[in-house]
């Protein structure tokens, strides 16, 4: 069974009817058949909870923060000694955020691919290291 780690920016453009919305809809279908398996690690749930708190307050951020929690993403709430390593080892060698490099080393550890957006952030990741990308746009 196909494996996708999401990052924030993809589980946001599905919230804010943005451009791949319809693709991140999609694979949360399929993963509602049971054709797919979506992961999203705690941290990375963590970026969008306080960028809504920050624009929107509190209870948008907990309406949303439990709107999520209703779909089929497993949420990892524990960084793994491999997953911790494996962001330590990213993050220390590319210029990236911490939440980035958690998503990468989840995909990594889980053998699956990171679901994103983030062109800017992933593109060389993408040339330079073992690790697939399904891009939501």
């Amino acid at each position: 069974m196909s494996k996708y780690v999401m990052d924030a920016c993809a589980l946001l453009a599905f919230i804010n009817d943005e451009i791949g919305a319809g693709k991140v809809e999609e694979m949360l279908e399929k993963a509602q058949n049971g054709e797919i398996e979506i992961y999203m690690n705690k941290v990375n749930l963590l970026e969008i909870y306080y960028g809504i708190y920050r624009e929107e307050g509190a209870y948008k951020a907990d309406e949303t923060y439990q709107l999520i929690l209703k779909q089929v993403i497993y949420i990892n709430d524990k960084l793994s000694e491999n997953i911790f390593k494996e962001a330590g080892r990213l993050k220390a060698k590319y210029k990236i955020s911490l939440a980035d490099a958690i998503v990468l080393g989840e995909s990594i550890i889980r053998k699956a691919s990171v679901l994103s957006s983030d062109h800017h952030e992933f593109d060389i990741l993408e040339q330079k290291e073992d690790m697939d990308f399904d891009w939501i746009r």
